[in-house]
């Protein structure tokens, strides 16, 4: 036998061996930060959020529109988005307020439950185009590889709007919108009324890197003042975006005085971090959270919020009662 065969092989065999150890190893050590993660998320939220008092505008009555598909593009490395005609939605629709959409079969594949998806941006038809309501999603599963794969000119089937949305009492002069990934498209909304109001705004654009933050350019549509928040350049560190944030607030001139309100949408860490500076300023905050649900509606009771009750009566949902809750520092 050719020893030079016999020793390539052995080094091959180790090579793979390595390689699947690394790997390996690599899975559990993913898997391990993930449980930490959501571990002190779930902490995070504990005691904090509260169902919020009774809504000043109705919710609009949520409608079933086989809406057209307009623009499915890619967004950086990992986002899509998704532009639908529906001029009843995008028409009523309220800030921070989502949909559920009911995602086609796909590669002989059937998605049971449709998906929600928070409300990027709703644009009322015009005299020359229907009105369109935007999302901006992440490709995470077997449901959002379907919906990546439906075509422009494609139908979706959609259901809203839903759910308890964003609010700005009378009076208020100023917002901090605060958001991380795709939680960004949930405080957008909140931006366009805004706007609308004349309320000047600072929003916390957060993520891995500053390749992958969205919103800039709604941001800068809308008239938006932005802080930056990465991973990358540890800007994203919760204490040191605190105490960013303090800073920028620090009442130096007119502009920087603090906001009169806050608003967020992302991890609960991040609600947190929202609901100490709520308690810092003495402003109320409403914070958006995000969750797994089959109907969307209230009806499947699967999406319980984090609120304490009594543990003989059901608790809030996150899609009728929320996703929007007031998120306040426990009194201890």
């Amino acid at each position: 036998m050719n020893p030079n065969l016999s020793s390539d092989r052995n080094q091959w065999v180790g090579d793979g061996r390595r390689r699947a150890t690394a790997e390996y190893t690599a899975g559990r050590e993913a898997a391990a930060r993930a449980r930490a993660f959501a571990e002190a998320d779930a902490a995070a939220l504990d005691g904090l959020i509260s169902v919020r008092p009774r809504q000043a505008v109705p919710r609009p009555q949520p409608v079933w529109d086989d809406a057209e598909v307009l623009v499915h593009e890619p967004v950086g490395e990992r986002y899509r988005r998704l532009v639908v005609a529906s001029s009843t939605i995008a028409r009523t629709a309220l800030a921070g307020q989502f949909l559920m959409i009911t995602v086609p079969p796909h590669a002989g594949e059937t998605i049971l439950l449709p998906r929600p998806m928070a409300i990027h941006r709703r644009r009322p038809a015009t005299a020359d185009r229907p009105g369109t309501v935007e999302m901006i999603y992440g490709v995470v599963g077997r449901g959002t590889r379907a919906l990546a794969a439906v075509p422009v000119g494609g139908t979706l089937q959609i259901t809203g709007p839903l759910g308890r949305g964003f609010e700005f009492d009378s009076g208020t002069r100023s917002a901090l919108l605060i958001g991380r990934g795709v939680g960004i498209c949930g405080v957008m909304g909140a931006a366009e009324d805004a706007r609308t109001r004349g309320i000047r705004t600072t929003m916390v654009l957060s993520g891995r890197s500053a390749e992958q933050l969205l919103g800039r350019a709604d941001c800068a549509e809308l008239g938006v003042d932005i802080v930056e928040a990465t991973d990358d350049d540890g800007s994203s560190d919760l204490l040191t975006l605190q105490n960013s944030l303090r800073a920028h607030f620090d009442g130096a001139t007119p502009e920087r005085t603090a906001p009169d309100v806050i608003m967020v949408c992302g991890a609960g860490v991040l609600a947190r971090l929202a609901a100490e500076l709520g308690a810092y300023w003495g402003v109320l905050v409403q914070a958006s959270l995000e969750a797994h649900m089959a109907c969307g509606l209230g009806y499947c009771h699967g999406c319980a919020a984090p609120v304490r009750t009594d543990p003989s009566v059901e608790g809030p949902l996150v899609c009728a009662d929320g996703p929007v809750f007031d998120a306040r520092i426990p009194i201890v």
